[in-house]
């Protein structure tokens, strides 16, 4: 049994990114999900905790997260927590894992640029463009102006 999870916070590690001989692509990062409680004493928003995650993408989402996230960036995370006791030599502790379904940008601190992804046969996608499904030329042209 698995359970499921969203979590929002901050890239804390630049995503790692490898391509196994079998061919699958995985990228991991850290992430820093940071709490924050309405201090009623105080009157003001204070930090409480910082939960630590490491987040394993696989396949194409492998490949999408190198080329979008970055370190410092805000993002939420959707997939499976696994949590792992581990032991070595000297030390033992927990590792609190998410292998992520979804991962993308946090629009509450940034805007976006979408980018369909077209596969191409035997290797990796290039970022192409794409318009809307069902878009005409001049809702294409209505669009750009959105964006201006």
């Amino acid at each position: 049994m698995s359970d499921i999870i969203t979590v929002t916070g901050i890239v804390a590690t630049t995503p790692r990114h490898l391509v196994t001989s079998s061919g699958l692509a995985i990228s991991s990062f850290r992430l820093a999900s940071g709490q924050r409680r309405f201090d009623r004493t105080k009157q003001t928003w204070v930090d409480a905790e910082t939960n630590w995650y490491t987040v394993s993408t696989f396949r194409q989402l492998a490949h999408n997260v190198v080329r979008s996230i970055r370190r410092g960036e805000h993002v939420l995370v959707a997939g499976r927590l696994r949590v792992r006791d581990w032991h070595n030599a000297d030390k033992n502790g927990t590792a609190i894992e998410i292998e992520a379904d979804s991962v993308g940008h946090d629009l509450t601190w940034c805007t976006t640029t979408y980018q369909r992804m077209t596969p191409s046969p035997g290797r990796i996608p290039d970022e192409t463009v794409e318009p809307p499904v069902g878009t005409s030329a001049g809702e294409e042209a209505d669009l750009a102006t959105l964006d201006s």
